[in-house]
């Protein structure tokens, strides 16, 4: 597994609570179908955490099926490690190239309990691991120092880390590759901001955005990675009206949720109750953002 270029991560769609697997098959055939290097299965944009062991072995086969010879990496946070390591059997079974894993709670980790998390998984991996900071969903944030000693642990692949001010992007980014081995990529999410990342020298833009919209995410991440800074920055500047949306309302799964019922993608409600997707006048504004912006999925 080669943690470069765009990893699109893409819905799990539900109809009438249950996953709706021809919805899901034609999101990840029409990912498959533009070429992302990568596609993220059961990401926070796939809402993981709302859905049982059973119901992921099944969004994972089908995932694995339908991609073809594109990786598919894999979420398998919860909230017990027996239950992560659960699902990291049934992903490698699944036929995954690797998995992402967040530390998941209910009471605050501790460093050392996040550390013998990752420890325990790692041992049992035949796949890499991306390590997934993402604080604003589980109010863990790694410190460097963590990230350093996990990144010593066997099978790590890749570590995606929360997005960056432009004008932090490069300190950042140069202060953690300095600590990690070199073999390890650095990927960055937050999709408004992602290309100063990618140019500061991040290799993998993990990309919610990249799941509903890859043509749009692939022009920005092709001309990031083939150094063309200023193209990837007017086709994100030109996004503007999206990232706007992202912050307005809450982040980025609700507005590309709506996004995609609209588009007809995915039959409305397509998220696991109590989560909804947005209704009213953000609606109409979702609508008319992907008009003024000319997106298609």
């Amino acid at each position: 597994m080669d943690f470069t270029g765009l990893s699109a991560f893409a819905l799990t769609p539900l109809l009438d609570d249950r996953l709706d697997e021809a919805a899901y098959i034609s999101i990840i055939e029409k990912l498959r179908a533009a070429g992302v290097d990568s596609i993220g299965a059961l990401g926070s944009t796939g809402c993981y955490p709302y859905f049982s062991r059973s119901e992921r072995a099944s969004v994972l086969r089908l995932a694995t099926e339908y991609s073809g010879a594109v990786p598919v990496i894999a979420g398998i946070g919860a909230l017990r490690t027996r239950d992560v390591l659960w699902l990291a059997e049934d992903a490698q079974k699944a036929g995954v190239s690797a998995v992402l894993l967040a530390p998941v709670s209910y009471h605050p980790l501790t460093e050392d309990e996040v550390f013998d998390l990752f420890a325990t998984v790692t041992r049992e991996l035949s796949v890499p691991l991306c390590i997934y900071n993402n604080p604003n969903a589980t109010h863990f944030n790694f410190s460097d120092e963590l990230l350093a000693r996990i990144a010593q642990l066997p099978n790590i692949g890749s570590i995606k880390i929360p997005p960056l001010a432009a004008e932090l992007a490069s300190e950042r980014v140069s202060a953690l590759r300095a600590q990690i081995p070199a073999e390890i990529r650095l990927g960055i999410s937050g999709d408004g901001t992602a290309v100063e990342a990618l140019n500061a020298g991040c290799s993998v833009w993990y990309s919610v955005f990249g799941g509903l919209f890859p043509q749009a995410a692939l022009a920005i991440s092709r001309a990031a990675m083939a150094g063309d800074i200023a193209q990837a920055r007017q086709h994100t500047a030109a996004l503007q009206p999206l990232w706007e949306l992202f912050k307005r309302y809450g982040g980025s799964l609700r507005v590309i949720a709506t996004a995609a019922e609209l588009l007809g993608v995915v039959k409305a409600p397509c998220l696991p109750a109590p989560l909804q997707t947005l209704q009213g006048d953000a609606r109409r504004e979702v609508a008319q953002v992907i008009e003024q912006l000319r997106l298609t999925a």
